[in-house]
């Protein structure tokens, strides 16, 4: 686990003691020292930012004001369109949609339509986005995705996301060509989110011979993928010889995605936050900067005491390591008979006995941008105050999943 730095808890308490609790923060100092890291990890490359995994406006046009990113890697076609209206360029939707209103929208406006990419692995894709576009005639900006899983005898174990069913480079060439024959689509990169790299620590606490299990099958999938890859950009590139980009990787694999030659920008966003679910992994370390804070509303006995709310787990197979963890004061833990509660939250251990009513535990969440959808607003910290108050996307009336 991220340890905190010393002093971390009073300057949480001291910026935002004019603040009622619940509330979220994020430390820009760390924010950004996460950005630097980003970047040094891409050794060139640009960062396209998950916008899944930060859901603030204002902190993605902080993060790409930056020098080593550009665009943004978004999760649906109506955010994709509400980001280019906002003024992103260059947006580049990471999975299919069946958006028939986004879908009209982008085929009837030359500007969004010239902002917008949209993901496609399927030709019956094709044919939906052709049936949607209400006697829109823009041309669609394609991207075709690459399944990244790594498999073993023949294919009987898969470890992986499932997500294209394109697997096979001549695959790829097959749908680049049926894409590059129907009027009003064209083909302009290929992604590919080697999920089981980027999103797997590969350090658990206390479980070495499974670690190292995780490290050496790692190592095997992503010689196997960048050897596929590159044959895959090869076959495309056959038939789109002005392909524009290759993306890949994620928050966990940006230095071992980044050595690929055939891959031309990285895809990451987490690693501005640093959520609890990424402290497992031995290639970096980052410092958390988002965090939110519960109040203490009951102090039911000895080491114990109970906060309000909490239980905001994250998506993803269920288990406690979906759950926030209470980060300061360090100690605390959840009562195994009741953990993360709705509206209220019993955490045991020697520090409770030294909280009062009113004081503050903060958490850190298990996935970065998720905890944008519990609140409507982030402060953002510098030192020891609140030098800006930003809206989520929450906080802006946007809900897109």
């Amino acid at each position: 686990m991220n340890l905190p730095a010393s002093g971390d808890r009073a300057r949480y308490d001291r910026a935002t003691a004019h603040l009622d609790a619940p509330l979220a923060i994020v430390d820009l100092a760390a924010f950004d020292a996460n950005a630097d890291d980003l970047v040094r990890r891409a050794a060139g490359k640009p960062i396209r930012v998950a916008s899944k995994s930060v859901r603030c406006r204002a902190l993605l046009e902080r993060v790409l004001a930056r020098p080593g990113f550009a665009g943004i890697m978004s999760y649906t076609l109506a955010e994709s369109i509400w980001l280019a209206r906002s003024g992103f360029e260059d947006v580049l939707l990471a999975y299919p949609s069946a958006d028939r209103t986004g879908f009209a929208e982008l085929a009837g406006d030359p500007k969004l339509a010239a902002a917008v990419t949209v993901m496609v692995d399927d030709p019956a894709q094709l044919e939906l986005i052709d049936g949607f576009r209400d006697g829109g005639t823009q041309e669609i900006r394609v991207c075709l995705e690459l399944d990244t899983a790594f498999r073993l005898l023949g294919g009987k174990i898969r470890v992986g996301a499932r997500r294209s069913p394109l697997r096979e480079p001549s695959e790829l060439a097959a749908l680049a060509r049926t894409v590059r024959a129907r009027p009003g689509f064209r083909v302009v990169g290929i992604m590919g989110y080697e999920g089981h790299v980027a999103g797997v620590g590969d350090s658990l606490a206390g479980r070495p011979l499974r670690s190292r299990a995780i490290r050496l099958m790692q190592a095997a999938a992503l010689k196997e993928l960048a050897a596929r890859r590159a044959e895959a950009v090869r076959a495309v590139r056959a038939v789109v010889p002005d392909l524009e980009f290759v993306n890949g990787g994620g928050t966990g694999s940006v230095q071992q995605t980044a050595a690929e030659d055939a891959v031309t920008e990285i895809a990451a966003g987490s690693g501005l936050y640093v959520p609890r679910l990424f402290d497992n992994y031995t290639s970096f370390r980052g410092r958390p900067a988002a965090l939110f804070a519960q109040p203490v509303v009951r102090r039911p006995g000895v080491g114990v005491v109970t906060v309000l709310g909490g239980g905001y787990p994250a998506s993803g197979a269920a288990g406690p390591d979906r759950l926030p963890v209470p980060y300061l004061p360090q100690g605390l833990r959840y009562d195994p008979q009741e953990g993360a509660g709705e509206v209220q939250t019993p955490l045991l251990g020697g520090p409770a006995d030294d909280l009062l009513i009113g004081d503050r535990v903060w958490f850190r969440h298990a996935k970065a941008g998720e905890l944008c959808e519990r609140f409507d607003a982030l402060h953002l910290i510098e030192g020891d105050r609140v030098t800006a108050t930003v809206p989520t996307y929450r906080g802006e009336g946007r809900t897109f999943l």
